[in-house]
C-alpha cells in the first residue's frame, strides 16, 4: 500500500514510517521544509506542504490508498501562532477533506488517552474535538488514543534519563503516587501499521497503553534501575506552589511544563491495552523492556 503520513518527521512519525517500511508499504510524507535523510529510502516518498494550509492536500494524496494523520502539539505557544484550535482541530478538518477530495477512504488518526469533550484542558478537549470531525465523516477511520507514550527519540524518556543520570536529586510535581501505563513506541507504531489491514479496526477507538501501570516515582526507579542507580533521591513539589509558578510562567517556552501539564499529569495516565492488542496482534512491552529499548536508541 502506499500511505500518506502527516506529523512523519515527529517522534511517533519516524518510529511509524519506519515500521510502516518494514512491512513493505510506500510512504509519502508530508513535510514543511526539505528532508534529506528521508530521500535515502526508495519507499519513502515527499511532497511539501502544511496541514494548516488546505491548498494542494489532496492533490498530495493522489494515488494512496490510505491516510495517517500523527501531526499534534502538547503546548500551545498562541504568541506564535502555534494553538490547539489550529493544530489539533483546524488541521484534522483541513486533512479530512483533503482525503475525501482525493478519493481517499482509510483514515487512520492520532488523538490521545484522556480525550474528554468537558475535560479541564484545552489539549484534552481539542483531541476530543478533533475526533468528533473524524467520526463525523464518512471514511473508514480509525482513533488510536495512546497512553503515555515512551521510546527512543522520545523527549519524555530523553528528560527522565537526564534526570536520573545527572542530578543528585531529581525534582517531582506532588506526590508522585499519580498512575502512568507508559505503552513502548515501537507497539504504538506497529498497531497503526496493523490496522491498515484489518478490516474489524474501521469504525473503532483504540486506547493504546502499556500492559503494567506504575506511579510516577515507580517510574523513577525503573529508570534508576536500567542506568544502574540502585536509588534515586526525589525532591517532591508541592502542587500549592507549582500550579501557580505554573500557570505565571507558562507563555515563556523556558519554562518546563504548563499548568495543563500538571493537571493531566497528577490526574494519571492508565487504560488497559485490550483490546486495541489482541485485535490489531501486539504483544505489548513490558515496562522494564520499554525503558531498555528507550536507553539503547
Amino acid at each position: 500500500m502506499r500511505i500518506f503520513i502527516t506529523g512523519a518527521t515527529g517522534f511517533v512519525g519516524h518510529h511509524v514510517v519506519q515500521t510502516l517500511v518494514q512491512n513493505g508499504h510506500t510512504v509519502r510524507c508530508l513535510i514543511r521544509t526539505p528532508q534529506p535523510a528521508l530521500k535515502n529510502n526508495p519507499h519513502i516518498e515527499t511532497v511539501i506542504g502544511d496541514v494548516t494550509q488546505p491548498d494542494g492536500l489532496a492533490k498530495a494524496m493522489t494515488g494512496c490508498d490510505a491516510v495517517i494523520h500523527l501531526v499534534g502539539i502538547i503546548r500551545a505557544v498562541p504568541q506564535q501562532g502555534i494553538t490547539f484550535e489550529k493544530l489539533h482541530i483546524e488541521a484534522t478538518r483541513n486533512i479530512l477533506t483533503a482525503t475525501s477530495e482525493a478519493g481517499v477512504s482509510r483514515y487512520l488518526h492520532m488523538s490521545a488517552n484522556g480525550a474528554s469533550a468537558d475535560g479541564p484542558e484545552a489539549y484534552a478537549t481539542s483531541k476530543w474535538h478533533a475526533e468528533e470531525l473524524v467520526r463525523d465523516s464518512p471514511l473508514n477511520w480509525t482513533i488510536f488514543r495512546p497512553s503515555l507514550i515512551f521510546g527512543p527519540g522520545g523527549d519524555f524518556a530523553r528528560m527522565l534519563f537526564q534526570q536520573v543520570r545527572l542530578l543528585p536529586v531529581v525534582p517531582v510535581i506532588g506526590d508522585g503516587h499519580y498512575q502512568l501505563t507508559p505503552v513502548a513506541v515501537h507497539d504504538v507504531a506497529l498497531g497503526f501499521n496493523n490496522a491498515l489491514t484489518t478490516s474489524d479496526a474501521v469504525s473503532k477507538i483504540y486506547h493504546c497503553c502499556g500492559p503494567q501501570p506504575c506511579s510516577y516515582n515507580e517510574l523513577l526507579d525503573q529508570v534508576a534501575a536500567t542506568l544502574g542507580r540502585k536509588h534515586v533521591v526525589k525532591l517532591h513539589q508541592p502542587l500549592w506552589l507549582m500550579q501557580p509558578l505554573a500557570h505565571l510562567f507558562e507563555r515563556f517556552r523556558f519554562f518546563p511544563v504548563t499548568s495543563d501539564q500538571i493537571s493531566m499529569l497528577i490526574r494519571g495516565n492508565t487504560c488497559s491495552p485490550e483490546p486495541w492488542a489482541s485485535e490489531l496482534k501486539i504483544s505489548p512491552t513490558p515496562l522494564a523492556d520499554t525503558i531498555k529499548k528507550a536507553l539503547a536508541g
